[in-house]
């Protein structure tokens, strides 16, 4: 692909990660990944940071994490809204624990929440409100936080496409009780695999922990909020089993490959920042191409664009003139989640109506961001947006 959609950000100092790992003959989760988990927690401003073996987990493990707190538990039927618009392993975990899903309308300019739909779609049954903060863009927080006011409603953020974005200067994963973040390879860092799940709260910490690795005790400190005080003698704690968990845990590699990466995020982040001032202004001389507002600062992991209804062409012209030109191209995450086949399992309402993810669904695409300029990349894409006119421009006599 001349433009694709993903790219490496590793050189040397990742692969000589990996050897330190392989070196020391410990592959499995261990002294790197507590390291990679505490630089995390620093960066992002958090107290606690447990690092997982994909966003996909984080997801799932925040969502459990809720389930078996001693306050405020979310208990099986519990309402949680949620975004149209959105990967689906944001909405899986909420199914797989009994939860019912409500559906809320997005906006077709930020891409996440509409504000209005929001505020009307919150009443007495809302248990909890999962936030995804969409290519990037961060939700706005104030509004939000204006909206569920002094209710009992427990904020939890899917931040998996939004690493380093901000919203007043603070990142964006750390607004709610929990919020979850993605290191996979198209993403703004990449440690093959890996997620993590950030929190403040204590309790919280440790069922993530407990969770993680099969339930057990062996992770928790001798004193915690999940069992009563941990036995001093190794051999009675090691097979202590206190809560329905998983195997979620990343390898040494991927806490060790994420030091380094964590190093270079500011840099990466702000080239991406630079590249979309670049791909704003391309995209206005395309006035049927709608892209992203931001909120915030973005941390812009792609550039969406949906084609305006007056638009000189369709989706699929461009997207077929983006083929040929060799631009790798997206639908908008999964766009309108609400019309996939798989709702057939869940437990669900639809709050008012979904015009603008059905707009998004039907009319958009994004494609890639990268950490270095893209100045070639963005000559590409001009010419295949020309390409793409000028082919359905209508022939003179």
């Amino acid at each position: 692909m001349r433009y694709p959609l993903a790219n490496s950000s590793w050189d040397h100092e990742e692969i000589a990660a990996i050897q330190t790992v392989v070196d020391s003959g410990m592959f499995t989760m261990g002294a790197r990944v507590a390291e990679f988990e505490r630089a995390f927690a620093d960066y992002t401003g958090s107290r606690h940071c447990v690092m997982v073996n994909s966003g996909s987990s984080a997801n799932l493990l925040m969502v459990a994490a809720l389930r078996y707190r001693k306050q405020g538990a979310l208990e099986p039927g519990a309402e949680v809204i949620v975004p149209a618009v959105s990967w689906s392993t944001t909405y899986y975990p909420l199914y797989q624990y009994g939860l019912k899903l409500r559906f809320v309308d997005v906006d077709r300019d930020t891409l996440n929440y509409d504000l209005g739909k929001l505020a009307r779609a919150v009443g007495p049954q809302t248990r909890a409100i999962m936030i995804v903060n969409l290519l990037g863009n961060p939700n706005d927080f104030a509004e939000i936080a204006r909206i569920v006011g002094d209710r009992d409603i427990a904020l939890i953020e899917d931040n998996c496409e939004s690493m380093g974005a901000t919203f007043e200067g603070r990142q964006t994963g750390t607004f709610g009780v929990m919020g979850s973040f993605s290191a996979f390879f198209s993403h703004h860092i990449s440690t093959m695999e890996g997620g993590m799940v950030v929190t403040d709260d204590e309790e919280l910490y440790h069922i993530l922990l407990a969770l993680r690795a099969h339930g057990w005790t062996r992770n928790l400190p001798k004193f915690n909020h999940v069992s009563t005080p941990k036995s001093d003698d190794p051999f009675t704690e090691s097979f202590r089993f206190i809560l329905p968990g998983y195997n979620l845990r990343p390898l040494e590699m991927s806490g060790a490959i994420g030091l380094a990466q964590l190093r270079k995020l500011p840099n990466l982040v702000a080239e991406r920042r630079r590249n979309a001032e670049r791909f704003l202004e391309l995209v206005r001389d395309y006035p049927f191409l709608r892209p992203q507002r931001e909120i915030g600062e973005s941390s812009w992991f792609g550039f969406s664009m949906i084609v305006e209804s007056d638009a000189p062409v369709s989706r699929a012209d461009l997207i077929a003139a983006f083929t040929r030109a060799g631009i790798d191209v997206r639908p908008i995450v999964a766009g309108n989640f609400a019309k996939n086949e798989v709702l057939r399992w869940f437990d669900y309402t639809i709050s008012d109506n979904l015009p603008n993810a059905e707009r998004i669904d039907e009319a958009g695409f994004f494609i890639g961001n990268h950490h270095y300029p893209l100045e070639e990349e963005f000559t590409v894409l001009r010419a295949a947006i020309e390409d793409a006119v000028s082919s359905r421009a209508p022939v003179s006599a």
